[in-house]
């Protein structure tokens, strides 16, 4: 029993498993398995793949489409005929092309090279990468790449061009991404627009394949390329610089260019591969001649016109600056920092952009202006010293106020800044027409006839007391025309009308309406300003601007040399309008033009006169300037159609010019320059006389007074008038009077003064006598360190003037003592007294008294008291003659014994009256004095005849808060 329920409980053994069972349960494991790997697989893929890109940004569509579409564009300068200057300073020339304008020829030529499965892939042609891969390991020959052209856009648009794995992820999930918003089109042009080519022939970086195709073979349309040529530029993005034919500075590289034709070779044969070309294109295409078409080596712009890019650049970021405050609704920055760094942005945003900027410069003009500036002849040599001689020019449309032409410097590569628009130099004596004449003849204060008074004036000069500004020619010449004033660069002149006629705050006014824009707070306490004696001074462009105001009849334009500038869309975002604003009349405009024109042919300019060659065709007119010891030397002039400033100096203020040749050199180098302009572009010189307007006539008026004659008047002068200022007051200038001289001054004569020490003439009234002169003279000399003596400040004409002071000799009481010291000599044959003065102060003068053969002493002659103290009576030797001298009081008394010359004590008889005197001589000393009727063109009242007086030199200006300083006009 017990076995039977063993047996019973025992369990049955289980059934064998098939062999199929067995394989079926592997392959189901090895599958969970497989899935499990590559699920593990493919999360460390992700994790790494999201490691990689986990600081990149996801990008939008509208931010693919802005970027892949961005670029920096190539701009360019160009003439006012639209000729290139060249290309905006970059070391890049790119420039943009449309899909349309892309010849099928350049499409399979890069295709075919760079990915020729670029419309079948998604971004990413793995078949293509794997080709490269193995290239690679095996390191055959040829090897292709594996990136796409989706790829290389990606890479350059939105990545680094470093060589590195994290790269070339980021770049495949890009190139996706770029496919899913970009359609090959745009993906193919912006290829195009932005892969580099190498070098072109003028050292640019050639950025897309229009710039290329212009930089390397001097072609501006692409469907000019044949397939040698499309070949040979399809093969340059691989490897620009190695595959470059120019380099950096355009010059041929017969290595890289080797290099290239080998890449060259290469495309041909994928093109053939590909049936892009057929057998016989390909043949046709290796027996081109790739090296012959190459552009010819041309120098950069900035080489070529490195001053003149420089200023464009400059100017058209300034407008840049203008335009982007008005859009963003601001005018000014907050601070020079802040505009320092938005200017730096506009410029940026110029060299970037693709603008084109349409200067005013004319080609012709600017060429001619440098062939002068350019040839070392033309100047002195350099100095040890001081440098190489300097020079700026600037040449303007007076109806425009266009700049047609400058000179910035003689050589950029010494000198980079701009002479012509950045220096900022004294302008010595061409000051006066714009400060001084211009505002006084349109006020009505003074016409080229009227008398203003070259004579001291004394100004205050801060610590030192009082300065007395002096002329360049060291003497003061007193009564003159306006004309003549401004012929000979007179200062003294040009000062009153500045502090005292006009006065500086309207002047400076004045000045500033015709673009001047460099005046100072400092400027407004400096009474020498107007010839030159500013804080900083002025450009040449702004004083070249000034002066075109005249020839344009009084009209300011404010100068420009930017026409115009055009967007990379071609849109006109700036154009300069003309807008001239009436600062003067047309008859001041001429006024001032006519006296101008005599500073040439009659004044300071007589170097221009001789060196000019067109004066019968076209006419001339100009003013001349110079700065305290030839610092700065100037010439300001213009035609009816143009106006040319030229100023010369050294880089240094304090280096001077010397010799007459340096100090002329600016009115030489303004003639030369105008001479080379006229020949090369003779159509801007269409006028040939300057227009007279209305309102203009001629009137003879006095010589004294720049009043209308009287019966009194004895001389004129004759010259043009404003019909609105022509004088209506009758001359009051002259009178007769009875006066006594003394130290060059005429007085009053004190009762009892004897009759022949008095002269009774016509005598002029000047507005400040010279009585009141000296006094101010006198009162001043004491707070002078410096001065020279009372008589050297007398005016040339200070004996012709009206007496308004009592002589200023007191009558002592008693006889005057006796002169002592008296001489006989014999100088061709007749008799000279000389003797020194008597010690009494209150002589008038002296008397000479002659006695023949022992007779009785006659009076023979008389002298003044401050004249020299010498008798030339005429006496022959044969004569027998004895001398003597006596010395005369204001009260009429004289010497009681007189000093005896020529051997006998003489026994003097008492003194006849003038009229009883027989055979006294006139004072033999002559002297010029009112009277004789002369017809005086205009110029100067005549002069006594002076000698020079010693010492001295130009006039000093003042500077800052005083009236004095370092920076004088002089001519």
């Amino acid at each position: 029993m017990a076995q039977e329920n063993k047996k019973k409980n025992a369990k049955k053994p289980s059934p064998r498993r098939s062999a199929l069972s067995r394989f079926g349960s592997v392959v189901k494991w090895m599958f969970i398995l497989g899935i499990i790997g590559v699920l593990f697989a493919g999360g460390a893929v992700a994790g790494y793949v999201a490691s990689i890109v986990k600081d990149e940004p996801v990008r939008s569509e509208e931010m693919i489409q802005q970027q892949v579409s961005q670029n920096a564009i190539t701009g360019f300068a160009y003439f006012r005929d639209g000729a290139p200057i060249g290309q905006l300073r970059t070391e890049e020339d790119r420039r943009l092309i449309e899909f349309n304008d892309i010849p099928q020829l350049i499409i399979d030529a890069v295709l075919a090279i760079e990915d020729n499965n670029f419309n079948e892939h998604n971004g990413v042609d793995f078949k293509g990468t794997l080709r490269a891969v193995k290239q690679k390991l095996l390191n055959e020959s040829v090897q292709t790449g594996g990136s796409t052209l989706t790829q290389q856009l990606a890479r350059r648009v939105f990545l680094n061009l470093d060589r590195t794995e994290d790269r070339k992820v980021k770049e495949i999930l890009l190139s996706l991404r770029l496919e899913r918003f970009l359609t090959k089109q745009e993906i193919l042009t912006a290829y195009l627009n932005k892969v580099p080519f190498g070098n072109g022939s003028n050292g640019y970086n050639v950025f897309g394949i229009k710039a290329a195709a212009k930089g390397i073979f001097g072609l501006d349309d692409l469907d000019k390329l044949n397939v040698a040529q499309a070949a040979y530029l399809a093969g340059l993005p691989q490897l620009p610089s190695t595959y470059s034919a120019f380099n950096g500075i355009g010059e041929f590289n017969e290595k890289a260019f080797n290099r290239a034709m080998d890449r060259q070779h290469l495309v041909l044969r994928r093109m053939l591969e590909e049936n892009k070309i057929t057998t016989s294109q390909y043949d046709e295409a290796l027996q081109f001649d790739i090296k012959s078409s190459l552009a010819p080596h041309t120098k950069k712009a900035y080489a070529t016109y490195p001053y003149l890019m420089m200023e464009t650049e400059r100017k058209a970021s300034e407008i840049l600056l203008s335009l982007n405050a008005e859009k963003n609704g601001t005018t000014d920055a907050n601070s020079t920092t802040d505009n320092v760094v938005l200017l730096e942005e506009a410029r940026q945003q110029l060299m970037t952009g693709g603008y084109r900027v349409y200067t005013t410069i004319d080609k012709k003009v600017y060429n001619a202006m440098h062939s002068v500036s350019e040839d070392s002849n033309n100047f002195t040599k350099d100095s040890k010293t001081k440098g190489m001689e300097q020079t700026a020019g600037m040449l303007i449309d007076n109806k425009s106020g266009a700049i047609l032409g400058m000179i910035e410097g003689r050589d950029f590569n010494i000198e980079q800044m701009n002479y012509a628009t950045q220096m900022i130099r004294q302008p010595g004596s061409t000051m006066k027409p714009i400060s001084a004449y211009l505002p006084a003849l349109d006020a009505g204060l003074i016409q080229p006839a009227g008398i203003v008074d070259d004579a001291p004036i004394i100004l205050k000069d801060g610590g030192k007391g009082f300065h007395i500004p002096k002329n360049a020619n060291n003497r003061y010449q007193g009564l003159v025309t306006a004309r003549y004033a401004l012929n000979k660069s007179l200062n003294l002149p040009a000062l009153k009308l500045f502090n005292e006629k006009v006065g500086i705050e309207k002047s400076w006014a004045f000045t500033k309406k015709l673009g001047i824009t460099t005046l100072t707070d400092d400027d407004y306490s400096a009474q020498t300003g107007v010839i030159g004696g500013l804080k900083y001074g002025v450009s040449v462009e702004e004083l070249t601007n000034a002066y075109s105001a005249i020839g344009n009849q009084g009209a300011f334009n404010d100068a420009y040399m930017i026409e115009k500038i055009v967007n990379s869309e071609g849109k006109i975002i700036y154009q300069h309008k003309v807008n001239p604003e009436q600062v003067f009349s047309k008859q001041t405009a001429y006024l001032m033009t006519d006296m101008l024109r005599t500073v040439i042919t009659e004044g300071t300019a007589s170097t221009v006169k001789r060196e000019y060659k067109h004066s019968k065709e076209i006419p001339i007119v100009g003013k001349t300037g110079s700065t305290q010891n030839y610092g700065d030397v100037w010439f300001m002039g213009y035609t009816p159609d143009v106006t040319l400033g030229m100023w010369v100096g050294y880089k240094e203020q304090i280096n001077t010019l010397t010799g007459d040749t340096q100090k002329r050199q600016a009115q030489t180098l303004w003639a030369k320059v105008l001479n080379a302009v006229i020949d090369k572009q003779p159509e801007l010189f269409v006028t040939d006389k300057f227009a007279q307007p209305e309102g203009i006539i001629k009137k003879t008026v006095s010589a004294y007074s720049g009043k209308l004659p009287t019966s009194l008047t004895d001389k004129f002068t004759t010259d043009i008038f404003n019909t609105k200022y022509v004088p209506k007051e009758s001359d009051d200038g002259i009178s007769k009077a009875k006066y006594i001289t003394y130290k060059g001054v005429n007085y009053i004569p004190l009762e009892g003064t004897p009759e022949e020490f008095l002269k009774e003439k016509i005598v002029v009234k000047r507005e400040k006598p010279i009585q009141e002169l000296v006094k101010e003279l006198l009162a001043a000399f004491p707070k002078m360190k410096d001065h020279k003596s009372l008589e050297y400040y007398m005016p040339a004409d200070a004996k012709t003037d009206f007496p308004t002071e009592v002589d200023p000799r007191v009558d002592d009481g008693a006889s005057p003592a006796a002169p002592g010291n008296v001489n006989v000599s014999y100088s061709t044959g007749k008799a000279v007294i000389s003797f020194s003065a008597s010690s009494s102060a209150d002589v008038v003068g002296y008397r000479l008294y002659r006695s023949l053969n022992g007779g009785s002493f006659q009076k023979q002659s008389i002298l003044m008291a401050d004249e020299n103290k010498v008798f030339t009576p005429g006496t022959p030797a044969s004569a027998n003659a004895t001398f003597y001298v006596t010395a005369v009081d204001v009260a009429g008394n004289e010497t009681a014994s007189g000093s005896v010359a020529g051997g006998i004590t003489p026994t003097p008889e008492a003194t006849p009256t003038p009229d009883q005197q027989p055979g006294t001589e006139a004072p033999t000393e002559p002297e010029t004095t009112p009277g004789d009727i002369i017809e005086d063109p205009g110029n100067i009242l005549p002069l006594l005849p002076t000698e020079t007086p010693a010492g001295g030199g130009n006039s000093t200006g003042g500077s800052n808060n005083t009236t004095a300083g370092n920076n004088a006009g002089t001519r």
